[in-house]
């Protein structure tokens, strides 16, 4: 028989508080004309994107973060101190060494938690939030921070006609802390990496510093193939998270899916039977593609603007890099 204690967490875990920082630079679709062959009503009709922020060099990874998650602290109502982890899923912080997640851990002045960085793209805050639950109720911390976070622009390929609309920068943060009733649903999450090529890297950075390669590392993709995946794959996985949620489309009040592209929302609403008293999330419009940040980016902007308000079901679920996904339903703070 085991010597090991059990341990002594909290019987379920919950969404607290959730903050947002998006870069005071809002680019229009007339800047990425500049260099690329196409049009506002072209990007328009295909994504939905109107306006993205980037980000200018004071306005780094950790500085958005630090931003958006002192927000997210002071939204649940706890002190940083009694923060004892901090999660921070992105795919631009330049640093293979050390996590930022230290960095940001420090200066916002928790006691020693915690702190490490994940690389799951656009899913990487729904794996973020799945870990934050799994910590809370075995016990090892009574209040984890999640962080998605990109400076997409520093990885973009202006003159790639593809990508160069689609991606902004900004940062969103949640406090998930103990719960007394479920608030954070199973989470449905998986890869294909038999698909990993529809969307990468274009280079290693290896290719880059040896001089193989003259142009800087950017994200490129397989537009239709990710489109095709997106529409008709994340819809079963958005079904399969309400399914094991115990809950049908109808008991929704919100739906946030990744904000990868205004088509894919539109096909997986009309795919899911989504009511139309169920809100969904379009923050895609004004601030783009940011990848692991767009989830609680439009989780906050939709609580803001009170469109969503404390207490309401919501279905969330990111898709991309990997292939990667992962969703999950939730009780919004």
């Amino acid at each position: 028989m085991s010597k090991i204690k059990p341990s002594k967490g909290a019987p379920y875990a919950r969404i607290m508080g959730v903050g947002g920082y998006r870069p005071t630079r809002v680019v229009p679709n007339e800047v990425i004309l500049e260099t690329i062959d196409s049009s506002d009503e072209w990007i328009r009709s295909r994504s939905g994107i109107e306006t993205r922020h980037w980000a200018n060099d004071e306005e780094t990874v950790a500085a958005m973060s630090i931003e958006a998650s002192g927000k997210a602290i002071a939204d649940a109502g706890i002190s940083a101190e009694q923060i004892g982890g901090v999660i921070v899923s992105t795919v631009s912080h330049f640093k293979q060494t050390p996590a930022v997640a230290t960095e940001i851990a420090d200066k916002l002045g928790t006691n020693k938690a915690a702190a490490f960085d994940i690389s799951a793209g656009c899913a990487g805050f729904g794996y973020g939030l799945t870990l934050a639950k799994g910590m809370i109720v075995e016990g090892s911390a009574e209040y984890v921070l999640v962080i998605g976070v990109e400076r997409l622009s520093d990885l973009t390929d202006l003159e790639d006609r593809a990508t160069a609309f689609l991606f902004g920068d900004g940062a969103g943060a949640v406090v998930v802390g103990p719960s007394k009733e479920p608030a954070i649903g199973p989470t449905v999450w998986g890869s294909e990496g038999d698909k990993s090529e529809t969307i990468k890297q274009t280079v290693p950075w290896t290719d880059y510093r040896s001089g193989e390669v003259a142009k800087f590392p950017a994200i490129t993709q397989e537009g239709q193939a990710v489109f095709r995946w997106a529409v008709f794959e994340m819809a079963k996985v958005a079904k399969e998270a309400l399914d094991v949620a115990g809950i049908s489309a109808e008991d929704l009040d919100v739906f946030i899916p990744h904000q990868a592209n205004e088509r894919i929302i539109d096909s997986m609403v009309k795919t899911l039977k989504l009511p139309e008293t169920v809100t969904v999330a379009r923050d895609v419009r004004t601030t783009g593609n940011t990848s692991a940040a767009s989830i609680p980016l439009a989780m906050e902007r939709l609580l803001a603007t009170g469109e969503a308000k404390s207490g309401d079901t919501a279905l969330v679920i990111g898709f991309g890099a990997g292939l990667v996904y992962a969703a999950t339903v939730v009780t919004l703070p």
